[in-house]
């Protein structure tokens, strides 16, 4: 897990998702990229639990599939080939946690982007497949092409849903550019457990 402390977008996104998970759990991450999300999620469900990884390029799940190897989490994650707006076609069950980290795959095409049309039927999925007490966390990154328009699209869903039924909060960087990353966190009504078992006590 990286440690940038409130500086890093992806780290708030880590925290505030990871109390949502359970060991043992099923998990979604709806942007594979370079593997950290992935691997991240495999830890915290352990090697009882499960972890759907979507990414539409093969070297992303490539890259993401030789750094599960060396972490020794690979056994308990599915990599799928595939867009996240397409996530409800391959998982079927309550999931604890979706996490989505938007943008471009760091290092590869910056031409090759999610899109505000697949992110938003993307999270219209998941929040169907959210477990009460369950989290979505999303990165959203502004500074490129469309980037903006996404952010857009996101925080138009997410301020659209039932405060009785989703709690959601959005952190921005007051102190940063206006191109810096945005960070939001849906979690489904629902008392999350009290009793969540943990590596340490299994």
């Amino acid at each position: 897990m990286f440690y940038n402390g409130l500086g890093s977008a992806v780290y708030l996104s880590h925290l505030l998702i990871s109390e949502a998970v359970r060991w043992g759990g099923t998990v979604i991450d709806a942007t594979a990229g370079n593997g950290n999300d992935t691997i991240f999620l495999a830890k915290l469900v352990g090697p009882e639990g499960r972890v759907f990884a979507f990414d539409t390029q093969e070297k992303a799940l490539q890259e993401t599939s030789a750094m599960l190897e060396k972490s020794g989490c690979a056994a308990q994650v599915t990599l799928i080939n595939a867009g996240h707006e397409d996530m409800d076609n391959y998982v079927q069950v309550a999931v604890d946690v979706v996490i989505f980290n938007l943008g471009y795959l760091p290092g590869g095409d910056h031409n090759l982007v999610t899109s505000a049309e697949t992110t938003t039927r993307a999270l219209s999925s998941a929040l169907k497949l959210l477990r009460p007490g369950g989290r979505i966390g999303i990165v959203v990154y502004t500074g490129h092409p469309g980037g903006r328009e996404e952010c857009e699209a996101v925080e138009l869903l997410a301020s659209s849903l039932d405060s009785m039924l989703f709690n959601v909060i959005s952190l921005t960087f007051v102190n940063r550019s206006s191109r810096a990353p945005v960070v939001i966190v849906i979690e489904k009504a629902g008392a999350l457990n009290e009793s969540k078992p943990s590596a340490q006590n299994t």
